[in-house]
């Protein structure tokens, strides 16, 4: 902004300034007003609907999937995206943190007098791109499975084979589900990418020897499902299991 631009500024804002109201009580008054009205309307919903009320907790329960509020999915969505336990702060704290602040200064970096949106492209693109990752990242959180889920359905393969390899998959898809194995792999649509590899044709690439191996014998920082292992399965559940990932092609 040069000085003639200023000049003109500050005589419309002067203008502008003297055929306006003051703050104090007019715009005091009618955001207070408003707020009521919201107080109001809160209430009136309280009484009329009360609160949405789920089954009680239950601590001895290993199927419970923890999830924040809606308007936090944004925040549930980089714990997934920033996967590291190392940067678990930076993802919780950090970038969150830094976002702000940058939309904070937002006023100081970007100080031309223009009210028009298209005029100020530094400040429209950055509330649009605030805008849409935060719409993004909640679409996301909102939609992630937990994982204590699995939506992979038989293969025709395994349908040909009779309702019993249909009953045994399932069963093995269960316990993967059940067993937490998702936190670390992902397999079809559900789970994470890692730090474990990825599951969802493990059956091509690993004969379903290897793969018994692998889960009686597995790489740190898995634990063995073997009958020595800190989480044994029965040797029926470990069967599943090894049908379930080696029908995965």
């Amino acid at each position: 902004m040069n000085q003639r631009e200023k000049e003109e500024y500050l005589r419309g804002y002067s203008v502008l300034k003297s055929q306006g109201k003051p703050f104090f009580p007019y715009a005091v008054a009618k955001d207070s007003l408003m707020g009521c009205v919201v107080i109001a309307v809160i209430i009136a919903l309280s009484i009329v609907f009360g609160a949405e009320l789920g089954p009680k907790a239950n601590a001895a329960t290993t199927t419970y999937t923890p999830r924040p509020e809606w308007y936090f999915f944004f925040l549930f969505e980089l714990l997934r995206v920033i996967k590291p336990p190392g940067f678990t702060g930076l993802a919780t704290i950090g970038v969150p943190t830094l976002a702000m602040i940058l939309l904070f200064l937002l006023p100081f970096y970007d100080r031309g007098p223009e009210r028009h949106p298209l005029r100020r492209p530094v400040a429209t693109l950055s509330g649009i791109f605030v805008i849409c990752a935060m719409a993004y990242l909640t679409f996301l959180g909102a939609n992630t499975a937990p994982p204590t889920e699995n939506t992979i359905t038989a293969p025709a393969l395994v349908v040909a084979n009779g309702k019993q390899a249909v009953s045994e998959f399932y069963l093995g898809r269960s316990v993967v589900a059940q067993d937490g194995c998702e936190a670390c792999h992902k397999i079809g649509d559900n789970g994470n990418d890692g730090p474990g590899p990825e599951l969802t044709q493990i059956g091509s690439r690993i004969p379903p020897q290897g793969i018994a191996r692998t889960l009686v014998n597995p790489t740190q920082p898995m634990p063995s499902y073997g009958a020595k292992g800190p989480d044994p399965l029965t040797p029926k559940q470990f069967d599943a299991v090894v049908y379930f990932l080696s029908s995965l092609k």
